[in-house]
């Protein structure tokens, strides 16, 4: 481990590969690899094994297996408080449902001025891929729009949970 604690791993998906950063008992970033805001790798060691790399990589196969895990990670993201209370709202989403950034900004509790343009920059920036799940936000009219991962991805995440959305 380096002086953070932070170590990371490359995890295989349906997707493409990901990029896990954790320490021994939390997870603090999950990314596409080429995503928008991709961080550098080599800021963090390599790992491939440990319980928390167990556990990420059990996480994800029973996601992309369909079996909608509950999140029983410890999620450790790390942002401006406003970026953080996103996230957690993220969180809420119930699998398989989508929110629009309006009704995420209507629910923050701490800052009522934020708008969905503010959220949409918060949502941008998740650091915890899939976990949180930025996929599961849409456009005020339902369409499917911007995803640090790519709509694609976007797409088939809400495809893979059985979600409906408003775009043709």
């Amino acid at each position: 481990m380096n002086r953070t604690g932070l170590t990371r791993l490359t995890v295989e998906s349906p997707l493409g590969p990901l990029l896990a950063v954790m320490d021994r008992d939390s997870l603090a970033g999950l990314w596409f690899y080429g995503q928008k805001y991709f961080p550098r790798p080599e800021t963090w060691p390599e790992t491939d094994n440990g319980k928390m790399a167990d556990k990420v990589k059990e996480w994800l196969d029973s996601y992309f297996d369909g079996r909608k895990p509950k999140v029983s990670l410890k999620l450790k993201p790390q942002g401006t408080a406003f970026q953080e209370e996103v996230w957690a709202e993220l969180t809420k989403i119930p699998y398989g449902q989508t929110r629009t950034y309006g009704q995420i900004a209507q629910n923050l509790v701490r800052n009522k001025s934020a708008g969905a343009r503010a959220v949409g920059g918060a949502v941008g920036h998740n650091p915890i891929s899939i976990l949180i799940p930025c996929h599961r936000v849409v456009g005020a009219d339902g369409s499917l729009t911007g995803y640090a991962g790519g709509l694609d991805r976007k797409k088939a995440l809400l495809s893979l949970e059985g979600s409906v959305w408003g775009c043709t």
